[in-house]
């Protein structure tokens, strides 16, 4: 198995790992959406929290169903039962889309090998069928074609795979945590697809002189050495592994009291947010916050950290605000504040 930088030993780039932590701990947040410059750590990011979090429980099926529910499983593992199934340890998948993939190498499609060669009609499934409850990874999200865009939002939505072609008629399990990626430099993303991300970073290249040289060098010891350099941090990556755990162990029992619902509804009114997923996403962004952190009990301070996050890109374009969306965001909360 090949090595990946440790994610502990990331420089800088703080808000990029809290969002990558917080879909780690609740998928149900609605995924991670990266844009900012070239060569800023953002696919390492990405493969780096894979790899810290810990083996998940899987059937020995196509689509790793989780043997302890069967309701999210596929035809196979149902009409079997799960708990006939063998349950083994497996990586958390991340699987790569990239541009140039086809609809079929996406979705699936029919085995042509074994149809030509058996006459049998089998179905070969694809990339949605290797993420399933692993991370989706898409770099230059905003380059990708329209078709497939329209593909995900409907899979994305459903968290299951319909294919309906060539005589198959299969449909299976595809829930994943989307993460994407890209330079807004080289276009934007369409609308409905970026209003499915729960949250979006922008990140930066450092500024920091000592920041820079910091991550040169940290970067050049790991292509020196994979195996040595991640051996330094094996135990800051399990620190991490415990904390994402026990904040997904604690997750249910965080309470989000009204009073912070309704700080939520008047940040979006006051920024003028489409719909209400703005608020739904702060609020089960701030709720793993809390896991991640110990606290019993969402409160103003989680929401007032993860605002930028949650609602940056679901604002509409001011003409007459030269402010970025981060900034707006941030002002907003400070009126809020200042109006309490």
């Amino acid at each position: 198995m090949k090595t990946v930088f440790p994610f502990s030993a990331i420089v800088g780039q703080d808000a990029m790992r809290l969002a990558l932590t917080i879909a780690a701990v609740d998928p149900t947040v609605g995924g991670v959406l990266v844009f900012g410059d070239r060569g800023t750590g953002k696919s390492t990011a990405v493969r780096a929290l894979a790899a810290v979090l810990p083996p998940m429980q899987a059937s020995d099926c196509a689509y790793r169903c989780d043997p302890a529910r069967s309701t999210e499983a596929c035809e196979t593992c149902r009409d079997g039962g799960t708990g006939q199934t063998k349950a083994t340890p497996v990586p958390v998948p991340v699987v790569d889309l990239p541009l140039g993939a086809t609809e079929d190498r996406i979705v699936g499609a029919l085995d042509l090998e074994r149809a030509l060669t058996a006459g049998e009609k089998r179905f070969e499934p694809g990339l949605l069928a290797r993420a399933n409850r692993g991370f989706l990874y898409i770099d230059e999200i905003n380059l990708l074609e329209d078709h497939l865009v329209d593909l995900l939002l409907d899979v994305a939505a459903s968290g299951e795979n319909v294919v309906e072609r060539e005589g198959l008629s299969v449909r299976h399990p595809a829930r994943f945590v989307l993460i994407g990626s890209g330079n807004p430099e080289e276009g934007e993303l369409r609308p409905q697809l970026l209003d499915r991300f729960g949250l979006s970073v922008e990140v930066t290249t450092p500024t920091d002189l000592a920041t820079r040289i910091e991550v040169v060098k940290r970067r050049d010891a790991f292509e020196r050495d994979p195996e040595g350099f991640a051996a330094g941090y094996d135990a800051a990556n399990a620190a991490v592994r415990g904390t994402i755990m026990a904040g997904r162990q604690r997750l249910r029992s965080i309470a989000v009291p009204d009073a912070t619902l309704e700080k939520a509804a008047q940040l979006s009114l006051r920024l003028g947010t489409d719909g209400l997923r703005g608020e739904l996403t702060l609020m089960r962004a701030a709720r793993a916050l809390a896991a991640l952190e110990g606290d019993a009990v969402v409160e103003w301070t989680h929401l007032a950290r993860l605002a930028p996050l949650a609602l940056s890109h679901r604002l509409r374009r001011d003409p007459l605000d030269e402010a970025g969306s981060a900034a707006r965001v941030e002002r907003a909360v400070g009126e809020l504040e200042a109006a309490a």
